[in-house]
């Protein structure tokens, strides 16, 4: 169900609450520019500083304007377990296709509390389940042997991975099985991902130029690599502008440019200063977003 160009949406917001009428046009023009599924409350989506109230509503509103026209995998990390059955729980009440959790942050359970984390979130409730495994920020890394072991279980179904180590995909392939479904979540190295055996980008890039990297991605599925190549060239510089200050300040920037949403961010995160700004700005120029 899950493969594609799948944008980890970023939440619009205005004078500190969550601007619901930017949200709904937000999707519509997502689902308009051909992304394949909608990933509402990741970290892009700045879940860590979301009220529970608001995570869920976030999720209601995405499940309710995409109207089963694309599906949705709801973020439902954090590091305490119960919170995150809390999400999944509310995810699969809602109508939710999947949802995603990230390997807990900070606490830095071992492999043996990660498979207890995911068994948990297994048994709560009928729902398919993402493992999204990004050490870069939560520390831990999902060990290829945890993942064979929690694919054994019937909601987990499979990974976001946000190393940015294309040799996982084999490794998994081949400790996993092939039916493990492989998501990327480093637009950088999609391509790669793609070649060796992934379905599909969970990306930063498209919240900003959906029809471009959802283009890149139907090349790809037809394995037209020299089209895919070109577009991945196009929007490389912009892959990186995204992160070249903490997200998603880059990507609500742009999105300001494009007139979709406000700049406004939650502390700790802070809009993007002004040099960042230019390079933003020459990077949607390069992949001819604005002029």
């Amino acid at each position: 169900m899950f493969k594609g160009s799948i944008p980890a949406m970023v939440t619009p917001m205005k004078d500190g609450k969550v601007d619901e009428k930017a949200l709904a046009e937000f999707i519509e023009w997502q689902i308009t520019e051909g992304s394949s599924g909608l990933v509402p409350v990741g970290t892009t989506g700045e879940s860590p500083t979301l009220t529970h109230d608001e995570h869920k509503y976030v999720v209601d509103l995405t499940v309710e304007i995409s109207a089963g026209r694309v599906p949705v995998m709801a973020g439902a990390g954090s590091n305490n377990t119960a919170a995150s059955i809390e999400f999944v729980q509310h995810a699969a009440k809602t109508g939710a296709n999947a949802v995603l959790v990230a390997t807990p942050y900070y606490n830095k359970p071992d492999q043996e509390g990660l498979y207890a984390h995911y068994k948990a979130l297994n048994d709560c409730a009928n729902i398919p389940i993402y493992i999204y495994n990004i050490p870069g920020r939560s520390i831990i890394d999902c060990e290829t042997s945890t993942m064979k072991r929690l694919f054994e279980l019937p909601n987990i179904v499979g990974t976001k991975d946000a190393t940015g180590d294309i040799s996982r995909v084999t490794q998994q392939r081949l400790e996993v099985g092939h039916d493990y479904i492989q998501l990327t979540g480093d637009d950088l190295s999609a391509v790669g991902h793609f070649a060796s055996g992934g379905v599909g980008c969970i990306s930063v890039t498209a919240n900003v130029a959906p029809r471009l990297c959802a283009d890149l991605w139907l090349a790809l599925q037809k394995n037209d690599f020299e089209t895919a190549r070109n577009i991945q060239e196009k929007l490389m510089p912009l892959h990186m502008a995204m992160f070249y200050a903490p997200s998603p300040g880059p990507a609500k920037y742009a999105l300001n440019l494009l007139g979709r949403v406000e700049q406004e961010v939650r502390l700790p995160i802070l809009p993007p200063n002004d040099e960042t700004k230019q390079k933003i700005k020459e990077a949607m120029i390069f992949a001819g977003l604005i002029n």
